[in-house]
């Protein structure tokens, strides 16, 4: 299984255009990160995990091809407002796309893109399939097993997923004993970390590492990585050996 990370960023503490600190002056590629996103490639199948407002670049930058599914997080705007862009799929491959997430995620889609679940079908509208998921209730596809996890942004559920040894979780700032017994024997955790501050909603860099050390995983990457994180190159060095901050494109194999 690849994983390729198609964005590390988030809209949380975006500066203005004018910002002149380091990190927005910054030349290194390591510091220009989109919204927070993954592609997941196995058995000839490409899998994306969230849409933010940068999917379409993301697809174009990466030459993705062929979309087989869509797995939410939730509906959050930074992780659901480029999915109108999948048209460009419907197109080019004659199918509608799978869409993965809780009823209140498809609720929300139904509210944000109401002209592709309207009953007059206008030529190129995105045409999606809504398949409802639920936390611990392991789903299969394109044959593997799926595992949603719940984890909390503040009051709000969030899905995480976990394939194999791998974990993806995003904008988490809580997470229950029962979801981290689901996360012990991981390779790879990607884990949010969105800056050194507190946060109400998302784990700061600290809480981020104590959570890695917590789970155990051999590597951990962290992701969701806020313009007040400071500059790549400066984090990684205060990070233990087996952690460390995820960047765009950056991909890893499991």
């Amino acid at each position: 299984m690849i994983v390729k990370f198609l964005g590390t960023g988030t809209s949380q503490g975006v500066p203005v255009i004018a910002c002149q600190c380091a990190v927005c002056l910054s030349n290194s590629h390591f510091d220009k990160r989109l919204r927070s996103s993954i592609l997941i490639s196995y058995n000839d199948r490409n899998i994306v995990v969230d849409t933010g407002p940068d999917f379409r670049y993301q697809m174009l930058r990466e030459h993705v091809m062929h979309m087989d599914a869509i797995l939410m997080t939730h509906s959050h705007k930074d992780h659901i407002a480029g999915l109108d862009d999948v048209r460009a799929f419907n197109f080019k491959q004659q199918s509608s796309i799978d869409i993965y997430g809780t009823d209140v995620l498809h609720d929300a889609l139904r509210r944000e893109f109401y002209y592709a679940f309207s009953g007059v079908k206008y030529p190129g509208i995105p045409r999606l399939e809504l398949v409802e998921i639920e936390a611990l209730k392991p789903f299969q596809l394109f044959g593997k097993e799926i595992l949603p996890l719940e984890v909390m942004h503040y009051q709000m559920p969030v899905l995480g997923f976990r394939i194999d040894d791998f974990a993806y979780i995003t904008d988490a700032k809580t997470v229950s004993h029962l979801t981290k017994e689901k996360l012990q024997g991981l390779k790879v955790l990607v884990i949010n970390a969105l800056q050194k501050e507190s946060h109400v909603s998302h784990m700061t860099l600290d809480e981020a590492v104590a959570f890695a050390q917590e789970i155990g995983a051999e590597q951990t990457y962290l992701t969701h990585i806020g313009h007040r994180m400071g500059l790549h190159k400066d984090v990684v060095k205060e990070l233990p050996a087996n952690i460390t901050l995820a960047y765009d494109q950056l991909e890893i194999r499991v």
